[in-house]
């Protein structure tokens, strides 16, 4: 790998990383208000808990590349272990192309929902569903730049991951 690709993959890890770590200290913070001021003045703040959904609705997109990349989501190893290396290599390339089709349609799918809902406001905060919706195909996109970024490996060794602490893998 060129020193300059992994320059931008790591840039693009770290960036990926802080949106979620950011996404989650904004949900926890906005949780915790509500819940003290509720506790010590019976008044909540209105929007609290619909902006609180949506960073989780978010953190959740953006994050689903990183728990690939950590090896962290469900995965059927048996299969393609099962049979001799070259048969495996060509399951697992089979096995990407599908996840990489499956990413792509959520992405097309996403975009249509997203252009078809985003004219309606949400109800707290009068801010359009398209940005809401949009977390589907930006989240579905960087799952398939972790899948292109991590297509060799996957292919070579059989995971995506890259034998690490699994603790690590996504908090950085």
């Amino acid at each position: 790998m060129s020193p300059w690709l992994s320059r931008a993959e790591q840039l693009f890890l770290g960036v990926n990383r802080w949106a979620v770590i950011l996404a989650l200290s904004a949900m926890a913070c906005l949780v915790f208000a509500n819940v003290t001021l509720r506790y010590f003045t019976n008044n909540s703040i209105v929007w609290a808990e619909e902006v609180a959904r949506y960073l989780m609705i978010w953190m959740t997109f953006l994050s689903a590349g990183l728990a690939l990349r950590g090896g962290l989501l469900v995965a059927i190893t048996q299969v393609h272990l099962r049979f001799s290396p070259s048969v495996g290599r060509a399951i697992r390339v089979l096995m990407l192309v599908i996840l990489a089709g499956f990413c792509l349609w959520m992405i097309w799918s996403g975009i249509g929902y997203m252009n078809r809902m985003g004219r309606q406001l949400t109800p707290a905060t009068r801010v359009s569903f398209w940005y809401i919706y949009l977390a589907m195909p930006l989240g579905f996109g960087l799952m398939t730049a972790h899948i292109l970024l991590l297509a060799r490996r996957f292919v070579t060794t059989g995971r995506f991951d890259d034998g690490q602490d699994q603790s690590s893998a996504v908090g950085g």
